[in-house]
């Protein structure tokens, strides 16, 4: 009648399991006489706390470790930064005194194209007939006259060899310039690889005392963890011997059921002490079984009456159910049939009543005439 062996949701089956392993586990740690201590455990509560002392420790030194080295590297970098920013200087001023000195205003070849002063040397009007501002206009100076020629030659020469001169001097310095500044590089290249062989030696001396510092403690945590493996030894062969005295002088490994006896309920047993249950235990649990099972087995009998005698209920009314669905379209047809009588009996007379009226009543056609009369008389 009913389905049995459904099979259980796979999250719930899976959250049975764990709760029961759960509790298994919980059951085996208290039911262990081995490793059960009663009341608080003050060894390994002052091993925790040494061991948070040793951690604290380690940390503290590690971070001392690392702020020293921090406070190394912020002092060497000031040191590069200041003596970056020195040379930045150095080279500014530098540069800035070789402009004052080389490169003045009134030394540059184009300086008489916008000198403030060129109005002030100009020559005055009508100087002499040479004068290079009196044009064919002014009457002063003709084609094919070349009074100057010889002094503008030698102008010409000065001005050339000026201009070669100050060439010359503008390529040395030019080169002078490029040498002292490949020193200043050179200077500098150096400067940088003695400062990195420096932070490298630094880093060096630093990792060193690091890795010694992380020897000795590692070597203070494999003594420490070593102490504790043997002490830990030690107590487990203490409790292996105390337990094996404790089995040989005790009743857990005889067979005496008073020893599952609890002391003060003695209804309860012990479960660590239980031997199982005696022979009256067992027949009697038999017996109440027997019980139930004729019980249950009188109650199924009941159960199958009680379904068979629905079951005979539900024929019978089915049964007068039909009957009742006959009768009814019974009555439905004797219906239909005297009203399909009555029916064709009120056509007939319908179509006598018709034939009547067609042959006797309507029998003349009114004419033209009849139609003139009436609409006289409506007038």
């Amino acid at each position: 009648m009913y389905r049995v062996d459904l099979s259980l949701d796979p999250k719930e089956a899976a959250a049975i399991e764990a709760r029961r392993n759960r509790e298994m586990e919980r059951q085996r740690r208290f039911f262990n006489v081995r490793n059960r201590v009663m009341g608080v455990d003050v060894d390994a509560l002052n091993k925790q706390v040494e061991e948070q002392k040793l951690r604290e420790a380690t940390e503290r030194s590690m971070e001392a470790a690392y702020g020293a080295n921090q406070v190394q590297y912020d002092l060497v970098a000031q040191m590069l930064e200041e003596e970056q920013a020195e040379r930045t200087r150095r080279l500014a001023r530098k540069v800035q005194e070789f402009r004052e000195q080389k490169q003045q205003l009134k030394n540059r070849r184009e300086f008489d194209l916008w000198d403030p002063d060129q109005l002030w040397k100009e020559f005055p009007a009508d100087l002499n007939n040479n004068d290079p501002y009196c044009g064919p206009a002014s009457l002063q100076c003709f084609f094919g006259e070349d009074l100057d020629r010889t002094t503008c030659l030698r102008m010409q020469q000065e001005q050339f060899r000026y201009s070669l001169e100050r060439q010359q001097q503008e390529q040395q310095q030019a080169r002078g310039d490029e040498k002292y500044a490949d020193m200043l590089n050179d200077q500098l290249r150096l400067a940088m690889d003695m400062q990195a062989t420096q932070l490298a030696k630094l880093e060096e001396s630093c990792r060193i005392a690091m890795m010694s510092t992380m020897v000795n403690i590692n070597k203070a945590q494999a003594a420490e963890l070593a102490e504790q493996q043997r002490c830990e030894h030690e107590r487990e062969q203490a409790a292996n011997l105390m337990e094996i005295q404790n089995q040989i002088k005790s009743d857990l490994l005889t067979e005496n059921p008073q020893v599952a006896q609890h002391p003060m309920a003695p209804h309860r047993v012990l479960p660590y002490c239980w031997k199982g249950m005696t022979p009256e235990q067992l027949a009697a649990i038999r017996k109440v079984q027997e019980v139930q099972r004729l019980e249950k087995e009188a109650q199924h009998q009941a159960e199958k009456a009680l379904d068979t005698k629905w079951e005979s209920q539900t024929l019978l009314a089915a049964q007068a159910a039909r009957e009742l669905e006959e009768q009814e379209r019974e009555l439905c047809a004797e219906f239909q049939r005297g009203l399909g009588s009555f029916n064709q009996q009120l056509a007939k007379e319908q179509k006598a009543q018709q034939n009547y009226l067609n042959s006797i009543i309507y029998t003349n056609q009114p004419t033209a005439r009849y139609y003139q009369q009436f609409n006289t008389s409506s007038r």
